[in-house]
Formats: structure tokens, C-alpha cells, sequence
């Protein structure tokens, strides 16, 4: 599994609207990315088809050369088009032309983590071949490690008979459960668990419960929804997004709050 702090950055709010385009400040966008690492952030979640390509460039100039120990998680499977659509693009070459786009503007001769994106309207039944080719690439030294993103768990089963998988990347918040059983499943393997949209994504989770949670902790209802996340098994690792340095250390200081046994039983009734 990967060995990690267990509370990261999702880089992808650092774009224009829609994730599309660049941020109306990009030096804003870096002072995040700076602040993140000098805070203990140790994972950069991020993907070159966040602008296009914008989010691996801002995260170039500001972090590069890289700091020792900074693993970033970028993924595959998606392009973007003029029209702003997000369009899969799984054949093999449109994967290996991902892989070495993700290397250029990362500026890296290897990619940490690439992550296989599926899922939508366009859920495949298998992930055996662009699996393969990642594995392949994987093998040819551009990748150190692979995981899925948005994936089921026949897709899992599929993948690991392929390569080794370090990360799931899915959908799963305090409010949406759905995910339960390949998070228990990743749980019993030691593959990390990387909960997308923990806040509940382009609609934030709100609950009264979050609320009466944090009002006991002096806290705010997101580090109640990311502390319960972080509470709900020890392979989980978050990666909140944020354009805001202030919501960025609110979004770190939840791993040191500590639910009791009575705050967990009440979040629970959320899901």
C-alpha cells in the first residue's frame, strides 16, 4: 500500500470553470500548491486533462524540482475537447500519448501513480486492455506504480491479474455509501482507498449532524465529513480540493480531530 500521510491535495479547483482553462490567478493557484507541500502534504492528486494540461503545468512551476518524498498521482483514460466535453480515450495510443503528455508538463522522466480512469455513460465490462497497456508502460520504466479510478470491482479483480494495484480512486462521502463493498474489499488487500468528491464534489454535503458534530469539536462540518472518512478505515487517504490556502490548512488540521464512538454513531445516521 502506499505509504503515505493520510490527508493530501486534489489539484483539480486550480483550473477555470468547469475545470476547463486557467485560474483568473495563477499565482494563487501556486501559493496553494507551496503551501500544501510546507504544511505535509506528501500527495498531489492531478491529471492532464484538468485544463487541458493546466494543473500539471501550474504544478511544474511551482514545485519543480520536486521535494524529496512527493509522490504525485495523476490519471488516464479521459481528453478534453474544444467545446470543453470530457471524451474517453482508452486505446492504446491515446493512453501511451497520455502517459508522455503527463511526463512533459510534470517534468519528469517518471510518473508516480497513473490511475485508470472509467466509469459514466461509458463504463466498460473490462479494463484488461488499456490495464495492459499501462502495465506494459509500467514495465518499460515511465511508471512507478498503477491504480483505477471510478472503477467496480470486477474491474479490480480484472486489473490485479494484470499488475499490481496500490490505489482506488471512488466515489465515497459521509453521504454517499454506495462504495462500501470495494472499500472493504481494498481494506482486506492493503490497496489504498482514495474517496473522490469527499466533500461531496460539485454539491457540498450538508447535514445537520455534520453541523452538531462540529459544533462539539470547535470545528467546521468539512473536517467533520473528512475526519469520519478518515475514521472509517486505515487505508483511506483524502485528497480535498481547494483553491483557497485558508480552506487548505482547514482541510489538513481534520487529521487531528478525533471522533468518539457517539459522533461516529450519529454521522452515521447521514449515510
Amino acid at each position: 500500500m502506499l505509504n503515505l500521510n493520510r490527508v493530501g491535495y486534489g489539484a483539480m479547483q486550480l483550473t477555470g470553470t468547469g475545470v476547463y482553462g486557467p485560474p483568473v490567478d495563477p499565482d494563487n493557484a501556486k501559493a496553494v500548491l507551496r503551501r500544501a507541500v510546507e504544511l505535509g502534504v506528501d500527495h498531489i492528486d492531478t491529471s492532464d486533462f484538468y485544463g487541458p494540461h493546466v494543473v500539471n503545468e501550474l504544478i511544474k512551476a511551482a514545485l519543480h524540482p520536486y521535494p524529496e518524498g512527493l509522490t504525485i498521482v495523476t490519471k488516464v483514460g479521459y481528453r478534453r475537447t474544444p467545446d470543453t466535453s470530457w471524451v474517453t480515450a482508452r486505446e492504446p495510443r491515446e493512453l501511451r500519448d497520455a502517459v508522455h503528455d503527463n511526463l512533459r508538463h510534470l517534468g519528469l522522466e517518471r510518473l508516480d501513480v497513473v490511475n485508470l480512469r472509467i466509469g459514466g455513460e461509458h463504463d466498460p465490462a473490462s479494463v484488461e486492455e488499456p490495464f495492459t497497456v499501462l502495465a506494459e508502460l509500467r514495465e518499460q520504466g515511465l511508471i512507478r506504480d498503477l491504480g483505477l479510478s471510478n472503477v467496480r470491482e470486477h474491474h479490480l479483480d480484472q486489473a490485479l491479474a494484470i499488475a499490481p494495484v496500490v490505489c482506488v480512486q471512488n466515489l465515497y462521502n459521509v453521504a454517499d455509501r454506495t462504495d462500501e463493498k470495494v472499500l472493504d474489499r481494498t481494506t482486506a488487500e492493503g490497496i489504498a482507498y482514495v474517496p473522490f468528491f469527499p466533500l461531496g464534489g460539485f454539491t457540498p454535503v450538508q447535514h445537520d449532524v455534520l453541523e452538531e458534530v462540529a459544533a462539539r469539536h470547535r470545528a467546521t462540518g468539512r473536517q467533520v465529513a473528512l475526519a469520519w472518512l478518515l475514521h472509517r478505515a486505515p487505508n483511506v487517504l483524502l485528497i480535498p480540493g481547494t483553491s483557497s490556502v485558508r480552506h487548505l490548512e482547514e482541510n489538513l488540521a481534520s487529521a487531528e480531530l478525533h471522533l468518539s464512538e457517539q459522533d461516529l454513531t450519529r454521522l452515521d445516521t447521514i449515510g
